[in-house]
């Protein structure tokens, strides 16, 4: 590379001269002709916000931000961005970057975890089956808006349930969106008699747009306006994924924006409300208690909200970061996205909570029991409060297209990872049919994603997104570090990167090596207390049934029994006795090296790759070897 005229330690290379003078593959811009790049680092950053900013910046943050002391939730949040996000984020993006491989290949250094990147991968296939039907939702309902008045903005006549739209006190109503509502078509008594009642909006989800049954074993028809809606959004998918990130890519433009202009303008238009004022209150102003530091369910809260909102663990920072040049400056991406993702989630509170606001102020009950998360609070009470509004088709349209943009960009991410492990594994039979592959991916999701658009379809995604984005992200995340830091060398990483990125003082890689030593997986096993504390899922008082929940846990299984598969099966393949065969396994394969020669370096040429097979043996398998140093010695050296 070429150096800078800076001190020794800290050299940098231009990566762009370094490309015009040494590298071969030039071709239409690509420096890796074979596998294609980025066209430019907008692209990647935006793809990278696009999939990192999600639903849950959306509809779960604000919610946790009001359940845990509002405004002082967000220092356990950024406290844990900091020791947890922005450390595990910069060395899933490095990873993917060094050797511009998927999820499954990366795992060359450590052949024996090759099976937790497929896991990974199976976790993205398994989500982007029930993404794919909350893409539907939005679909439905965002031409449901184009209508006035707003179909859910009054009760149905024969809906088949209890409806109020007018809140009086005089009604005790218990296990609805909110509470003291009267009925509209049945008697209410002003004693304390307990009524079952819904709000317009919540009628419309239950009864029109799910057309929910009583349960998981109430399987039902397909739902087929769901089910047009569904196919529309797999076609919207595979259009901007038929040239992988060369299309991806441009479409992002919009995707990734699109989102922050309509919470801008949803933001501006709701601190005009009256009554907005009470909902950021309760959001993150007055209504803070610095006393909730005390209890652990709010850290809790504060880690794993950082650790899904930015997708850790689910193998799309590898496959997007796998297009990069190979001297991209992944280190400030990494900080780029990962502040962006949560300063998304504060600014979506705002506007969250200033329109819920004015949903409380005009029913007249406290802000308290408007706040819902998830599906409550994305379908049936932002909806509701979006009726009330002058002009409110046109709030409705804009709030639906934001949900429809933000799951859209995860979801491209989330096949690309399934894509990108498909042409690392088979080039020659895939790359010329890359159209071809995209649209039978699609298409498999689709049919795949049917059940999820039945009677009963709203308990599978619930039943999906309980078991398999959850807790069983820890555990791969945990496998990451424990093979890339203990197995593979903390320090072997750190010189991988500055391969990229060029020398850096000790100084600097200090509070590297005590996160991904010590720090990150401490987070994660503490997280562990999400498994210790689960509970059945359940979809407000609807209690799954027990072949339900087995089949969860088969989810589960699926997902986690290609961990040891994998590894029993490298075993057997391996040559040597059982102990040879692991310490072969936990040495990187002959594969593990910058994609393109001009990159490799004297570290991994082929000379020296031979000369060190025949000096240094290969490391063990020992975690309590880090690196074959102590772990002093390595956050002192």
């Amino acid at each position: 590379g070429l150096e800078s005229p800076c001190p020794a330690g800290f050299r940098f290379y231009n990566s762009l001269e370094l490309f015009n003078e040494q590298d071969p593959h030039v071709d239409d811009g690509d420096e890796n002709a074979e596998r294609g790049n980025w066209a430019n680092k907008k692209e990647y950053i935006l793809s990278m916000i696009g999939y990192a900013v999600g639903l849950g910046n959306i509809w779960r943050f604000p919610y946790l931000a009001y359940k845990n002391g509002g405004g002082a939730f967000l220092i356990p949040y950024f406290l844990m961005l900091v020791v947890v996000g922005i450390p595990l984020f910069f060395l899933e993006s490095a990873f993917g970057q060094f050797c511009s491989q998927g999820p499954i290949n990366v795992w060359r250094a450590v052949p024996l975890l090759q099976g937790v990147g497929v896991a990974m991968v199976m976790v993205s296939l398994i989500v982007s089956i029930y993404y794919n039907v909350i893409i539907a939702y939005s679909l439905y309902y965002l031409f449901a808006s184009m209508q006035f008045p707003l179909p859910w903005s009054s009760c149905l006549s024969g809906a088949g349930s209890n409806c109020s739209s007018t809140p009086e006190v005089s009604c005790n109503v218990s296990d609805v969106l909110m509470a003291n509502w009267t009925q509209e078509n049945s008697n209410c008594s002003s004693s304390n008699t307990t009524v079952s009642v819904q709000t317009p909006s919540e009628q419309y989800w239950d009864h029109v747009a799910l057309q929910r049954s009583g349960g998981l074993d109430e399987t039902g028809p397909v739902v087929w306006h769901l089910a047009l809606c569904l196919l529309l959004s797999s076609i919207l998918v595979a259009l901007a994924l038929i040239r992988g990130i060369k299309s991806s890519g441009k479409v992002v433009y919009f995707t990734a924006t699109f989102p922050y202009v309509v919470i801008v303008i949803l933001l501006i238009r709701g601190v005009t409300l009256e009554g907005a004022k009470d909902g950021i209150a309760f959001y993150i102003g007055s209504e803070s208690n610095l006393t909730k530091l005390t209890e652990a369910q709010v850290w809790k809260d504060a880690a794993t909200q950082t650790f899904y909102s930015l997708s850790i663990g689910w193998g799309g920072l590898m496959a997007l970061a796998s297009y990069n040049n190979f001297h991209n400056n992944v280190f400030k991406d990494s900080f780029v996205v990962t502040l962006t993702n949560a300063g998304t989630s504060v600014l979506a509170g705002f506007a969250i909570f200033s329109i819920l606001g004015h949903m409380a102020h005009f029913y007249k009950i406290p802000v308290g029991e408007v706040v819902k998360e998830g599906f409550g609070l994305a379908f049936i009470a932002y909806p509701d409060a979006l009726s009330k509004l002058p002009i409110s088709p046109l709030w409705s349209i804009l709030f639906f297209v934001m949900l429809l943009t933000v799951g859209l960009d995860s979801q491209f991410a989330g096949i690309e990872v399934i894509i990108t492990c498909l042409l690392d594994a088979f080039p020659a039979a895939f790359k010329s049919k890359h159209a071809l592959l995209t649209v039978m991916l699609c298409s498999i999701l689709y049919l795949l994603g049917l059940p999820c658009v039945t009677r009963a379809g709203i308990y599978w995604v619930t039943l999906i997104d309980q078991f398999v984005a959850s807790w069983v992200l820890l555990f791969l995340v945990l496998l990451e570090i424990i093979g890339v830091s203990y197995i593979y060398g903390g320090n072997r990483f750190i010189k991988d990167i500055e391969m990229m990125l060029g020398k850096k003082t000790c100084t600097f890689w200090l509070w590297w090596r005590s996160c991904w030593f010590f720090i990150s997986p401490c987070i994660i096993v503490i997280l562990g207390w999400s498994l210790v504390t689960f509970s059945p899922p359940t979809y407000g008082q609807i209690q799954y049934p027990v072949w339900g929940l087995n089949l969860g846990w088969c989810m589960v299984a699926f997902v986690l029994m290609w961990i040891p598969v994998v590894a029993v099966y490298k075993l057997i393949k391996a040559k040597g006795n059982t102990w040879k065969r692991l310490k072969s396994l936990c040495s990187p394969s002959e594969e593990w090296h910058p994609y393109l020669d001009v990159h490799r370096g004297e570290r991994y040429s082929e000379t020296r790759k031979k000369e060190q097979s025949r000096e240094v043996p290969s490391p063990s398998c020992s975690f309590l070897l880090l690196d074959e140093m102590s772990a002093f010695s390595l956050l002192s050296s």
